[in-house]
């Protein structure tokens, strides 16, 4: 392949050959008249077929350039056919580019659109994540401050006795029992819920032997927890007798008291375990409650309130009842009033009725009356005659 300024020329073409051929032949015809020239002393005779040969030779090379140009035209088509379809192709590859180039910016700001959504997303959660951080942190400062609080055996007993107070407020009216009350021997109970005799006045104290259960929860061996057990079975046992001694007084409470466990764990801990402390309670009269049976309780006892204070108010119920006996007779009275007075108005509203269905048909009578009927017959002339004179 030969490439001469903008026109490439193939040499298998048969075109290009023949041109080729012909140059060949032209630059052998020039060698030939070299020769002929350098033979100045030949014969006319050999020197005239040398000239009709070259007179030939040189139609032939008219001929191949006649050749040669339309093979130049050809190569020019083809180079023009080329540059349109190389035009061509630059359009449909800008037009693919553009294309493209627009799906990428449509993609590019879809994905910004649902980048900018997620990240206002993520940061709401965030948020959700910051405020439950706050309220974990705020709960564990509350746990700190119970398990503060637990662990002081005064702040101990002000937890269980505040526990034990809204029990009492959502269970019993406020003038059923006192707070904090003081009984004749100098001793103060948590509380004491004024019953009716019997049973009489109990008293409610609180109790949380912590320490104890904690240690038992805590045991890892079968000594620990003997040891824990048994410091378990001490303080109950404890608690069990100061509430006996110091809150049951004859003729002045009930012979019962309640000991009220803050904990239900412990409460369960002590039934399901330790069934000889509950029994050793009953047998002293000191019943142990939960906050949940503590509830119950004093659900049954808000029962027995009602009925006494029921009794307590007999004789105001019957005076009671006799008002309202007394005020039935006098609404059967007026009744019996009222429905006399209605009788007499249904009798006088049916005179009514009669009357004036009565001058209703008198109307009707004298407006069917025919008057010309009654019209006076025409006067007699009365002629009057005179005298004569005399």
């Amino acid at each position: 392949m030969i490439q001469i300024g903008g026109t490439v020329i193939e040499l298998g073409d048969p075109a290009v050959k023949l041109a080729l051929v012909a140059g060949a032949v032209t630059i052998l015809v020039l060698i030939l008249l070299v020769m002929a020239v350098r033979r100045a002393g030949a014969t006319t005779r050999s020197i005239g077929p040398m000239v009709q040969s070259l007179q030939s030779m040189q139609a032939r090379v008219e001929t191949l350039a006649d050749g040669q140009s339309a093979l130049s035209g050809g190569l020019t088509q083809v180079s023009e056919a080329s540059a349109a379809s190389q035009a061509n192709m630059l359009k449909l590859m800008e037009a693919r580019l553009a294309e493209v180039s627009k799906g990428m910016t449509d993609n590019l700001a879809n994905s910004a659109t649902k980048t900018a959504r997620s990240l206002g997303e993520l940061q709401e959660r965030l948020q959700t994540i910051d405020k439950a951080q706050a309220n974990i942190e705020k709960l564990s400062g509350d746990v700190l401050s119970l398990q503060d609080i637990l662990s002081n055996k005064q702040t101990r007993g002000a937890f269980g006795e505040i526990q034990l107070f809204d029990i009492l407020g959502k269970a019993l009216p406020s003038d059923s029992y006192t707070t904090q009350a003081t009984l004749s021997n100098g001793r103060r109970a948590d509380c004491l819920i004024h019953l009716p005799n019997p049973p009489g006045p109990i008293v409610i104290d609180a109790k949380f032997p912590l320490e104890a259960y904690e240690a038992l929860r805590k045991a890892g061996s079968d000594g620990q927890v003997n040891e824990a057990a048994k410091m378990l079975r001490v303080s109950v046992r404890k608690h069990i007798k100061d509430i006996s001694e110091r809150y049951i007084l004859e003729g002045e409470t009930a012979d019962g008291a309640l000991m009220f466990l803050p904990s239900e764990a412990v409460y369960a801990e002590l039934h399901g375990n330790f069934p000889e402390l509950v029994r050793e309670g009953f047998a002293a009269r000191v019943w142990i409650v939960s906050p949940t049976t503590c509830m119950a309780t004093l659900n049954t006892m808000r029962a027995i309130l009602k009925d006494a204070r029921m009794r307590e108010q007999a004789g105001a119920i019957r005076k009671a009842l006799k008002q309202l006996h007394r005020d039935v007779e006098i609404i059967g009275e007026r009744a019996a009033k009222l429905e006399t007075h209605f009788n007499q108005a249904r009798a006088d509203i049916e005179g009514l009725g009669v009357a004036s269905e009565r001058a209703g048909k008198r109307a009707a009578r004298l407006d069917n009356f025919d008057f010309e009927e009654l019209a006076p017959e025409e006067a007699p002339v009365v002629r009057l005659t005179g005298g004569s004179g005399g």
